[in-house]
């Protein structure tokens, strides 16, 4: 039985998501705040967090930074409710690791469709399974691995997905909505701008030579 866990400082919200996800046979727990739903995160580790950025004290983008540093909760699949202004909540939403990002009020059908596209995990056959050696860059699939200069580069999943893509195919021009398909899954919405977002990230992290955009196309990488 796959788990849920609910951090929303609303117990109305939080009730009505328990109900709908049981009666489709999720494990449901909650959290009534940030603090208590890290904790809980770190002793359950559900299989999808849904995560409420308006609360008190630690509203749900901390909470997310927070568990994405935690070697024990990084990988976990995080989803934002919130009724935030859409462009900024997305933006630092995806700038924290979540995953994906549904604006409330949302009808609990299109939420538990969106969940199980989030929970479908079966792109490993799509990405080559041995480790990908570019000069100074190894990116290991079997083992979601990436090692720069001999040295470790964490990455959460969502960005080492879409670094193990494009790298399978060194100079292949992948486009926008292959990218979409293939790392966030068919059926997912996510914001315009997320992919741009998570490219920015990894630039950051294993350097600018190694992802190129191709305007008006999409990105490709290159080994050189």
């Amino acid at each position: 039985m796959e788990s849920v866990l609910i951090i929303d400082d609303e117990s109305d919200i939080r009730e009505i998501l328990r109900y709908n996800l049981e009666r489709e046979g999720f494990s449901v727990h909650t959290a009534e705040n940030g603090k208590n739903g890290i904790e809980m995160a770190r002793q359950i580790i559900p299989d999808l967090i849904l995560l409420d950025v308006m609360m008190p004290d630690m509203d749900g983008i901390e909470v997310c930074d927070t568990l994405r540093k935690d070697p024990v909760t990084q990988d976990l699949r995080i989803c934002f409710l919130t009724a935030r202004n859409e462009d900024y909540s997305q933006i630092a939403g995806l700038d924290a690791g979540a995953d994906d990002y549904v604006s409330k009020p949302v009808k609990p059908r299109v939420l538990i469709s969106r969940i199980k596209a989030l929970l479908r995990r079966n792109n490993s056959s799509e990405h080559e399974e041995q480790a990908i050696d570019s000069t100074q860059l190894v990116i290991d699939r079997e083992r979601y691995l990436v090692v720069k200069n001999g040295q470790p580069v964490h990455l959460p999943r969502k960005e080492f997905e879409l670094l193990a893509l494009l790298a399978s195919k060194p100079d292949k021009v992948f486009d926008r909505n292959v990218i979409l398909e293939k790392v966030w899954g068919a059926g997912v919405i996510v914001g315009d701008r997320t992919i741009d977002v998570h490219i920015r990230k990894l630039r950051k992290k294993i350097g600018d030579d190694y992802i190129q955009t191709v305007k008006g196309v999409g990105y490709k990488f290159t080994k050189e």
